[in-house]
C-alpha cells in the first residue's frame, strides 16, 4: 500500500491553491450530502458528525471521478468556534 500525504499542516495559502487548480481543471456536476450522525462530548467540547457524500467531477476531456460513501469528521471546540480537526477518507461499509 503506498500513500503521501500531499497537504501536511494547514497553509491557506498551498490548500487554496490546490483547491483552485482542482476547480481550474475539474468540473463540478454534483456535490450531495447526507448527515447520518452528530455526536457531542459530554464535556461539549468535541464532536464528530458521520455524513454520506455523493460528489461528481468531470474533467475536460468528460472523464468522471466519483466520490461516495461514508465520511466521519471530528471536531474541537476552539474557544467559541467549532474547528474541524480530521476527517476519515471515503468509507465503504457493508
Amino acid at each position: 500500500m503506498n500513500w503521501v500525504l500531499e497537504y501536511g499542516r494547514f497553509d491557506a495559502a498551498r490548500w487554496g491553491k490546490t483547491w483552485q487548480d482542482l476547480f481550474d481543471t475539474q468540473c463540478l456536476v454534483h456535490n450531495r450530502r447526507v448527515i447520518r450522525k452528530i455526536e457531542i462530548s459530554r464535556e461539549g467540547d468535541g464532536a464528530f458528525a458521520v455524513v454520506d457524500i455523493d460528489t461528481l467531477w468531470r474533467d475536460a476531456e468528460g472523464r468522471d471521478q466519483l466520490g461516495k460513501g461514508r465520511v466521519c469528521k471530528v471536531y474541537a471546540l476552539l474557544g467559541a468556534e467549532w474547528k474541524m480537526t480530521m476527517h476519515t477518507g471515503i468509507l465503504e461499509y457493508s
